[in-house]
This record gives structure tokens, sequence and C-alpha cells, in this order.
């Protein structure tokens, strides 16, 4: 059924008619490729209200160029594309077109340094191509099979090749391939199955450091001789293990700096000699993930990240004597794309804050000191009135150790006495977690609807232990959605609290908390919205593209099974749809490879029947998110009238009234 649903939802938007078009009672209107479901025509005013929020900008570092400039990513159009930087604060060149967005920007290491190479899809399929764009003609050509999905890309040391993973053998399984730019197909040198990507190249570039995937809390790291094929396990043992997705080769070649949770709560660094094959702990008294791994061209300094409870330090370690040192004086909030300049003169990175967009800056190693590169534009606004969060903990259900179990959160509140109106903003992954940086939406809405906004770190996130990480898993999925309903209880101890408006907000799995906290605290809650969220756990398994389907049944459950199957299908928001009759706004993209486009339309019919004011947003040309600014400026315009009507509006929590007053 679900599959006939998804080609009824593919056709009719084909044909311009949405499925719910069938029925009188939905209202329904095209904007460009969106369309509209009962929801209301946006005013004027809202418009020009959000018109600054909604044109900030950031900037992301991809690579250093030949001469010292910078390749970065940032959008100045529709679209995110590649621009050049020559030197600090300069003007920004854009150099790629295109009416997707592009993704990478990896500079050949040969000595001219003429190829970049980037990735792109169609309308938010996530099935990228390779694309390799000349520094000096300018010209782009696609050296992938423009039918599989693509990426991972790693320069060899010379320049002369690439890696990167496709599943271009059987549309499932992630293979390694090799592409030496000379005009023939690329080779492939790992098929092992499963879901392998690239980390690094030897010094002598015959070995390849390749890691397979298997859960947030198991990962594999190889060594691959490219001449003779074999493939030796890093460290081969039954102890499930989880290590960081960033590893480097040492400069002589002999070892591996890679972190690694083995005999730990937390993935700490460590350095793996080959030939004898034994680690040494680099970083044990540091008690949280260590992120982002970079290594200076001559190997003389380690930059690395620290996730400390949702905001990044920076470190930088001395190789030879293996001491480190947090960098004093950055910014707080979120550090990565750590890259060194060719020269090792200088380490490229990128910092966000609550109260400046992403931006690019470079570390002087000689002095540290820190140079800015890009200036983001924040349309106009006093970014420096933008608050920050505070760090709360709350209270939940268990008690480990005979202690109350304590959730953090960060917490934004407007200016005034209150009492305000809350938004619980719940991030994705599950394995995902919220952490400081920049954003419009959240400033907005403190800002101009003086609305406080609470981001839960709810368990099953990141960051907090891997025993933190695990306390989801299988059968206590639902524990997460208990954590919500304590938070409830914290907001409404709160004076400056308004626990009678809450609204919930999520994307992807953030979506289905939001689904599932309405079916569980329908009458404590005012109103939600998901955005690309699962509304059935059975469905969404089978349904979601196959090379991701295995890594998806690791973390929620094999519902080929069926016990699991059936307490899938009994914890899933379709199932318990008939609880709720708040109002809701559902947003979808139709070409959305991880959560399909019926998860949306399943959850939007069932709530309907509820009679329950449902709101639907569905993006033709995107996939997991808007990525599009006309498509995302429309949608944050959606949810912001929903908010005003149906969290800060009036006494109808149930918004029945105000839709029929729309519909008459």
């Amino acid at each position: 059924m679900h599959q006939r649903r998804t080609l009824r939802t593919l056709l009719a938007v084909t044909l311009l008619l949405p499925p719910a078009a069938a029925s009188a009672a939905v209202e329904t209107r095209e904007v460009g490729n969106m369309v509209l479901e009962d929801v209301p025509e946006i005013p004027a005013r809202l418009g020009e209200r959000l018109n600054r929020y909604q044109n900030t900008r950031s900037a992301s570092l991809r690579d250093w160029l030949p001469g010292g400039g910078i390749l970065i990513a940032t959008r100045f159009g529709e679209t995110t594309q590649l621009h050049v930087v020559d030197r600090p604060g300069a003007m920004r060149r854009q150099i790629t077109f295109f009416a997707e967005p592009v993704g990478g920007g990896w500079v050949s290491p040969e000595a001219d340094r003429s190829t970049v190479l980037f990735s792109k899809d169609v309308g938010g399929s996530e099935f990228f191509q390779i694309f390799g764009y000349g520094l000096r003609d300018g010209e782009t050509r696609m050296l992938t099979d423009g039918v599989s999905r693509n990426g991972g890309v790693r320069w060899s040391r010379r320049g002369d090749r690439f890696a990167f993973y496709s599943t271009r053998r059987n549309g499932r399984d992630w293979d390694i391939f090799i592409d030496r730019l000379d005009g023939e197909p690329a080779v492939p040198v790992l098929e092992q199955g499963g879901a392998w990507g690239v980390a690094d190249w030897a010094p002598d570039d015959g070995r390849l450091l390749v890691r397979r995937y298997i859960s947030a809390n198991e990962s594999r790291y190889a060594i691959l001789d490219l001449q003779t094929g074999d493939l030796t396990p890093v460290n081969p043992t039954e102890e499930k293990i989880s290590y960081g997705f960033a590893a480097v080769w040492s400069h002589d070649g002999k070892g591996i700096f890679m972190a690694s949770d083995e005999g730990s709560e937390f993935r700490q660094l460590r350095y793996y000699q080959v030939a004898t094959g034994e680690f040494s702990h680099l970083t044990p008294d540091i008690p949280w993930d260590v992120g982002q791994i970079d290594l200076s061209p001559d190997g003389r300094v380690l930059a690395f990240t620290v996730n400390e409870g949702g905001i990044t330090h920076l470190y930088l370690m001395d190789t030879a004597t293996r001491q480190y040192h947090p960098v004093p004086g950055l910014p707080e909030g979120r550090i990565g794309s750590l890259r060194f300049s060719p020269d090792g003169a200088h380490l490229g990175l990128v910092i966000s804050t609550p109260q400046t967009p992403g931006d690019v800056y470079a570390l002087e190693l000689d002095d540290e000191s820190l140079v800015r590169w890009t200036f983001s534009e924040v349309g106009g606004l006093d970014a420096d009135s933008f608050a920050s969060p505070e760090l709360i903990h709350f209270p939940t259900f268990d008690t480990p150790g005979g202690r109350p179990r304590l959730i953090p959160a960060f917490y934004y509140r407007p200016p005034g006495d209150g009492p305000f109106p809350v938004v619980v903003l719940i991030h994705g992954g599950p394995e995902g977690q919220y952490g400081v940086s920049f954003s419009s939406s959240i400033a907005y809405y403190v800002h101009e609807l003086g609305v406080a906004v609470l981001a839960p770190n709810v368990r099953g996130s990141a960051g907090y232990g891997k025993s933190y990480l695990k306390l989801d898993n299988g059968m206590k999925r639902e524990d997460s959605i208990r954590d919500i309903g304590k938070l409830l209880d914290w907001i409404a101890r709160q004076k400056e609290l308004d626990a009678k408006r809450v609204a919930v907000i999520g994307g992807s799995y953030g979506g289905y908390m939001v689904l599932g906290s309405m079916t569980h605290f329908n009458d404590r809650l005012r109103c939600g919205v998901d955005t690309v969220g699962i509304s059935n756990f059975v469905t969404f398994l089978e349904n979601t593209k196959e090379y991701r389907r295995d890594l998806r049944r690791v973390e929620y459950g094999d519902e080929r099974d069926p016990e699991m199957r059936a307490f899938l299908d009994r914890i899933s928001p379709t199932t318990n749809a008939h609880r709720i009759t708040r109002p809701m706004l559902i947003a979808q993209g139709l070409n959305d490879p991880r959560v399909p486009a019926g998860e949306a339309e399943q959850i939007v019919e069932a709530i309907r029947k509820n009679d329950s004011d449902v709101w639907y947003l569905l993006a033709r040309d995107e996939g997991h998110g808007f990525r599009k600014k006309r498509n995302r400026d429309l949608y944050t315009q959606v949810v912001a009238l929903f908010l005003e009507k149906h969290l800060l509006g009036g006494d109808d929590p149930t918004g029945r009234a105000a839709k029929r007053a729309t519909r008459d």
C-alpha cells in the first residue's frame, strides 16, 4: 500500500493535482515547485518581517588554492556554489553556476593544483555524481556514471588519481573505486559489502586507510594494499568499537592517528602503530569526543576538535612530544572544516556562533592568532544582540545509581519577564546532537515572536558517551519521548515560561520525535511541526533507499523480525494518530531518499481523520530538507505563520475554529 501511495503522490504532483485535492475539504495551491494544502496565504507583512532573517549567509571552507587563496562554498543566488577568495576579506568570485547545490570541493594536491573535484545531485535525490572542474580553463565534466550514489573523495598524495565510494555495483553496497583521470572508467579496488569509505592515502600512495560504518556504536578500520588487494584489519577484535570518521596517516607512514571509544565512554585520540598493531592513548584526560583531525604537511602538528557538551574546542598537538593544548581565545560555538595550508603555516577552519554565521578563518601557526577570511552577511540585522543559550539540565524519569538522570538542553530566552510561549526544538539523527551555532530561525522566534526556545539532547544523542547513545535503541525507542514529557514538566515549573503554549518542532528523526510527542502529550502541546519525519518505522525501513536500509535496521530494529515488527508498528505515529487533535504542519521533499514522501502523506491522511487542522507543504524539487532558497524561504514563512496562529494565537488549542474560518 505504501508503494502505491508514493506512486500516487508522484503522479498527482506531476499532474499538478496533489492526492488530497480529491477532497473538496482540502484547499490546494502552488507556489513555484511547492504544493500547499490548507496553508493560508502568507501575509505581506510577515514576508517583510522575515526578509532580513532569510538573507543571512554562511561560508564553508573547502580547500586551499594555489597561490595561497581558498576555495569556499556559499550561496549568493538560489543554491550553494563554489567560490574563490584570494586573500582575507577579499571579494568572493563564484566559479560554479548550477541550479542544484554543489557539495565538496577538493583541490588536487599536485604541484600546480589545477583540478577541483565536487559533487552534485538532482532535486535532492542524493544520487551524487562527482565532477571535475579545471581552474585554468573553467571546464566541467562528470566523472561518474550518472546513476549511482558516489562520494567520500580523497586525492592521492601525488594528485594523479582519487579514491571514492560508489553504489554502482548493486545499488546497495558502498564499494571503493579509484579514478586515474585518464578518461578510462574508474576501477573498483574494494568490494566487501557494507558501507565503506576512504579515510586517507598512505604517504607512499600504495595503501588506503578505509573505514566500514556499521552503526553509531560500531565501525571498523582496515588498511588496503593497492598492489596486492590485501585488506588488513586495524585492531581486529570482536568488541564493538566506534571509531571517528576522521583518521590520518603519520608523516612517516608508520602509524595512524584516529579516535575510538575502545575502553572508554568517549572517542579519544589514539596512535596506531602499523607494524606492531599497538595503540598509544593520547588524550586520556579529555572526557569528551574527539571529532575532526588534520595533520600538517610536515607531520609536526596535529589539529583536532573536541565536542564538549555541544560546544567545540580546538586543540593542537606536537606529534614528536605528544604534548597538546587547547587554542585559547576562539569564539564559543561550533568549529569544523579543519584544513592545513600546503605550506603548513595556516590552519583553515570554520567557526559558527549564536551571533555569527559560519565563516572561514585561518589560525596562524607561529603565534596562534586568528585571521578572518570571510564576512558573511546577516541581512542587516544586529546579530550582536542575538541571545546565547544557557545550558540547563532537567531530571527525567529514570534514576541510574539512585540519582535522577539529567538531560542537557540549550535554553534561548527572550528579553523581558514572560511568561513566554515555548518552542521545543528536537534534533534529528537519532545519533545527532544539538550544538551551539548560528540559527536565523531561532533568532526570529526569540527576537521577533518573543518565544523561548529549548533544544534538548535527549537520550540517544551523540556527544555524551556511548552508554547514553544506546539508551533509546531497540525496544527502548519511546524512552526518548518520555524525556520530552519530563521537559514539559520542567517548563511547567519555570515562572517565566507559559506551559499552556508549547510547540514541538523537528526534522527527520526529530520529525518522528515531534509526532511521537504529539501522540503522547497532545493535551499539553499547542501544535507541532514535522519536517521530513518518520511516521511509521515499518514502512520507513521498507522504503528508505536500499544503500542505507541495513544501517537503519541496526539503530531502529529489523522489521523483518515478527516481534520487532509488531513493536515498531505499535509505537509508530500512524498507529496512534487518532490521539493527535492539535494543529500540525507537515513538510516534505518529494525526492527524499531517506524518509520517503509516503511517510508524510500517510500521517497527513491519518490526522485529517480527526478533523484536525493540518497544513501540508510538499516540495517537488527537494529531498531530505529544503536546500533551494526560494523553497526554504517559503517554508520558513509557513512555519512562522503557523506559530503565529497556533502557538501565539487565540484560545482555541485545536485550531478547528481557525480552520473553519479560513475555509469560510
